[in-house]
């Protein structure tokens, strides 16, 4: 928008008013006017920049994690809050079954479960089902986000799910007192009793932690719609910051619009189909691809595809050296560009110069970009 039209300018005063002003011949401005414009060909200042994120972006793919634009690679780099999911992302997301507490008939307190879990692809429910495998009548199931499943099962509404579930539905029960994770169930208004799951921390989320602060990330938080003290626990062994928990996926939005209006950077890390509006919301969403919802991967700007936590440090030490190649090469195409100009303004015309401050300098932005493909630790 700007520089063509400065430069054709500056070719045609300099082609015009030297030989107007010295009263000389026109034919040698006209030459240097023309030289001027072929040395002022942008090819190696437009391509600088392109070709730095496109290299990144192809670096980071070799390390599994796929960026899908040079804006959230820019994005990443500038990154100041990293806010994680729980399960599945700082946890394995492999979780077992840890005790069966009935309320009064535990054959019937598991049958129930595993029957309203059985289409449900979510690692809880994974275990549940493998609880009671016989064969199961006709049903209608509905899931509620943030809070379970609710199932009609031969006429009786039956609920799956966490305290806030049976709260909702006027259920009288006693909150579980576990050090796992309490799975709630229902028939009709009766209280069956809970199945306690348990699931284990990433051997890496400590580190990851520790590295993500070492490359200037300042704020860490957990957001987690497990009971407090369950998700307390996990941010005290990983390191976490800030820890909020029971919270529900249009609460877990809420959050992350209150980092943003704090003025941070915000990058969300998650797995789930509750996690979607959280990551479409942050400055950079990063999905856990292995083992991640198809509607985490389709929100999400990166995703991670073998669910390293290291990969994020990797990701981010990654962006970091992108932007700065784009900057080097930006800074010496432009630094050469304007001394070649200035040198064929006040000089001559010089041919070679010309190529070099072109072709040259192209060639040498492409030799800084290949610096990328340098692997990250």
């Amino acid at each position: 928008l700007f520089y063509t039209p400065a430069v054709v300018a500056a070719a045609l005063l300099i082609s015009i008013l030297p030989p107007i002003i010295m009263r000389a011949d026109f034919i040698p401005w006209i030459e240097r006017g023309l030289m001027f414009l072929v040395m002022s060909c942008p090819c190696a200042v437009v391509i600088s920049v392109p070709l730095s994120f496109f290299s990144g972006i192809g670096a980071a793919s070799r390390e599994g994690i796929l960026v899908k634009g040079a804006e959230y690679m820019e994005r990443l780099a500038k990154v100041n809050t990293f806010v994680f999911d729980k399960t599945g992302t700082l946890t394995k997301g492999k979780f077992k079954v840890s005790g069966i507490y009935p309320a009064a008939d535990e054959e019937l307190l598991i049958k129930t479960a595993a029957i309203a879990e059985r289409y449900s692809t979510h690692p809880i429910a994974e275990c549940i089902k493998e609880l009671w495998r016989g064969e199961a009548p006709e049903f209608t199931v509905k899931n509620l986000a943030g809070f379970g499943i609710s199932a009609e099962i031969d006429g009786a509404e039956c609920l799956v799910g966490n305290e806030r579930l049976l709260k909702s539905a006027e259920v009288v029960f006693e909150p579980a007192d576990c050090k796992g994770i309490p799975v709630y169930v229902s028939r009709g208004c009766e209280y069956l009793g809970f199945i306690e799951i348990e699931d284990e921390i990433k051997s890496e989320a400590p580190s990851c932690i520790i590295s993500l602060k070492s490359e200037g990330v300042k704020n860490t938080v957990m957001l987690s719609g497990d009971k407090a003290y369950i998700a307390k626990s996990v941010g005290e062994r990983v390191g976490i910051d800030e820890v909020k928990a029971e919270l529900l996926p249009e609460e877990k939005v809420a959050e992350v619009e209150k980092l943003k209006a704090c003025g941070n950077i915000v990058c969300y890390v998650g797995d789930g189909i509750n996690d979607a509006p959280s990551l479409a919301l942050s400055d950079v969403g990063i999905a856990m691809g292995a083992l991640g919802s198809d509607a985490a991967i389709e929100s999400a700007d990166i995703v991670i595809m073998d669910d390293k936590l290291k990969s994020l440090t990797k990701g981010v030490r990654l962006s970091k050296r992108t932007l700065k190649i784009a900057y080097q090469n930006v800074i010496f195409s432009l630094g050469v560009k304007l001394a070649v100009l200035l040198f064929g303004a006040l000089v001559g015309p010089n041919m070679w110069l010309a190529v070099f401050a072109d072709v040259g300098v192209m060639v040498l932005a492409i030799l800084n970009s290949m610096r990328n493909f340098k692997r990250v630790k």
